[in-house]
């Protein structure tokens, strides 16, 4: 098995300015570890097959993203019923430290792709805290980073803990400079800039959101830092929760999230339209020179930007 070694910048011979880019719009086996590693590798191969790259998948595949699931907390309280929920979910997420990956990675090797994976992650040291991550695996399966979500949204505090932002990296590779957040880390300013500034070329945005709305902000996104953008979520239908916990979604949908994979490139531009209400393998076409020309106008990062104006500091930080 090859090892879940984390290295944090890589080097390569080989680059690829033009390639295509895969975006898995599919459910996982929801609380099956095994399976949802299986489906991640069958994907994968059918990516392959039609010449993809680099293979995306939304955000927490591996288990699920728990839409519609309260893990009996309010304010205040807690059920006995809901931390066992919870143990399940502890129990089906990754640990890194176990090379739980491993599958994946040497398929990445076999097929000569990079693969960017959502996940639930195990802190190994705490033994009780997870994170919502993703992790770049390049075409040697190396696990080149794992980006932990810096702020749960809402109720997702509940289940996840806080990133600490040590691990916003945009690295290096044969398919140009890769990076991403997931999903409402999108939204803070502040969090992309860190990407912009070293020059991130394929900007990844795992998510859960499937409204409209969000479609403006991935065409935002590539628009202010000229770059292409790939926005990937699940598709999962009620009927694909265990029969146990499907008393708690009533108030749902059928369709408990309908998609709304899509990729935009540098000046805006939609390379794949939005999907919604299926699974799909969406197709999205890199030309890395885009990039470049779209900071001809506007360099965020550059030409752009004023350090000499703009100060972020927070007011009691000033003179330390």
């Amino acid at each position: 098995m090859l090892a879940a070694k984390i290295n944090l910048f890589s080097t390569h011979l080989e680059t690829y300015k033009k390639y295509s880019a895969a975006l898995i719009q599919a459910a996982p086996t929801l609380f099956n570890k095994a399976a949802c590693i299986e489906k991640v590798i069958t994907w994968c191969e059918d990516a392959a097959k039609q010449g993809a790259k680099l293979v995306v998948f939304p955000e927490s595949f591996i288990p699920l993203y728990p839409r519609g699931l309260s893990f009996g907390a309010v304010v205040g309280r807690r059920t006995d019923e809901g931390r066992e929920l919870w143990q399940w979910y502890f129990d089906e997420s990754v640990d890194l430290s176990k090379d739980e990956l491993a599958p994946v990675q040497k398929m990445a090797q076999q097929l000569g792709l990079h693969i960017y994976l959502g996940f639930t992650e195990k802190e190994p040291l705490s033994g009780g805290t997870l994170y919502c991550s993703s992790a770049l695996i390049n075409d040697t399966g190396e696990i080149l980073g794992v980006h932990r979500k810096l702020k749960p949204t809402g109720t997702e505090r509940v289940i996840w803990g806080e990133g600490d932002g040590k691990d916003l990296k945009v690295f290096d590779t044969k398919l140009g400079k890769l990076g991403g957040l997931i999903c409402w880390e999108n939204y803070v300013p502040l969090a992309r800039m860190a990407l912009y500034q070293q020059g991130v070329q394929v900007y990844i945005a795992p998510t859960a959101d499937a409204r409209p709305t969000w479609q403006g902000t991935l065409q935002h996104i590539a628009t202010e830092g000229r770059c292409f953008v790939l926005g990937c979520n699940q598709f999962v239908k009620k009927e694909m929760y265990p029969k146990q916990l499907q008393g708690e979604l009533n108030s749902f949908a059928e369709i408990m999230c309908p998609g709304g994979t899509a990729a935009y490139n540098p000046l805006g531009k939609i390379l794949a339209s939005p999907v919604y209400n299926e699974e799909a393998l969406v197709i999205a076409e890199i030309d890395l020179d885009i990039c470049t020309q779209g900071k001809m106008d506007f360099d965020v990062a550059g030409h752009y930007h004023r350090p000499d104006v703009f100060d972020f500091s927070y007011p009691n930080q000033k003179g330390k």
